[in-house]
């Protein structure tokens, strides 16, 4: 990603905002610690817009014969980005500036992740750090069968998997394999070359390498139909997070990826209760598969 990319993110963000296109998220919030680690649950107006936009599965649109990313918005799309993708803004973001990364052609959101889909966020984490991520399917929270991966910068209350990457072995080699002891879902982390300054090709093969291992780690394999089981992926500063994913929901959330960097979203503000009682990790056990 180049300044004159983001420029144009921030330009058609603007105009997108102005027409009613991009819908701004109005969100109150509250912090709990649990394990140790800090999470914010957020309630974000814009989730119950995104429900009532088509009647469908919670957590976004889910009429499969609506797809958002074959033909997006005009008003929304920044435009090509590398061979395969094109830019997108999300139409309910979480923050300024989350983009998606859609396919061109349209692939199953469950089938593997390849270099392509690496290359882009590669791009963008090379560039200008922040949080890479992967929703892979409806049980992993993906509101769309168009294979897409996403991005949100650094900035303070973003996602981020630094409070967890605090706990891991600072000197670790490229492509060793760990687990955070705190953690209580079946997971493994990768270390990868994905941090600024980054050589973009040699990030996108790191990351495609480690997705690898992570996935012979978790057993994880496609199916006859070429599907990979439901999972998360998240990337930040060096290292890689991929989580299999059991169920959607749990305590009234839809756990998507961003659970996992410290960030729940729920619809209505009486929803943070049961999550403070039950604890931020009982919900991502719930969502999972235990360990």
């Amino acid at each position: 990603m180049t300044t004159a990319f983001m420029k144009a993110v921030d330009e058609r963000a603007a105009d997108a905002l102005a027409s009613g296109a991009l819908q701004p998220i109005q969100a109150e919030q509250v912090e709990i610690t649990d394990g140790g680690l800090p999470f914010i649950v957020r309630w974000l107006s814009s989730l119950a817009a995104k429900n009532v936009a088509k009647p469908a599965m919670p957590g976004g649109p889910r009429d499969p014969d609506f797809n958002p990313f074959l033909s997006p918005e005009p008003a929304l799309t920044v435009g090509p980005f590398g061979d395969h993708h094109v830019a997108i803004l999300n139409k309910f973001p979480v923050c300024d500036r989350h983009l998606v990364l859609a396919r061109r052609e349209f692939a199953e959101q469950r089938q593997p992740l390849a270099y392509e889909d690496f290359w882009v966020l590669a791009s963008l984490l090379s560039e200008s750090g922040g949080l890479g991520f992967y929703n892979g399917g409806g049980p992993a929270g993906a509101s769309q069968r168009h294979k897409h991966v996403q991005w949100l910068p650094a900035a303070p209350g973003n996602a981020s998997l630094d409070p967890l990457i605090a706990h891991l072995s600072a000197d670790a080699p490229e492509l060793a394999l760990e687990e955070h002891a705190v953690l209580p879902v079946r997971h493994v982390f990768a270390r990868v070359l994905a941090q600024r300054s980054a050589d973009i090709d040699a990030s996108a093969a790191s990351m495609s390498g480690a997705y690898g291992l992570a996935c012979a780690k978790l057993g994880l394999e496609p199916d006859e139909e070429g599907l990979m089981p439901p999972c998360n992926m998240l990337v930040q500063n060096g290292w890689m997070l991929l989580v299999p994913r059991k169920q959607e929901h749990s305590h009234n959330v839809s756990v998507n990826a961003l659970a996992f960097a410290g960030a729940l979203y729920v619809k209505h503000p009486e929803h943070v209760a049961p999550i403070r009682k039950a604890g931020p990790l009982a919900v991502l056990a719930e969502a999972s598969w235990e360990r």
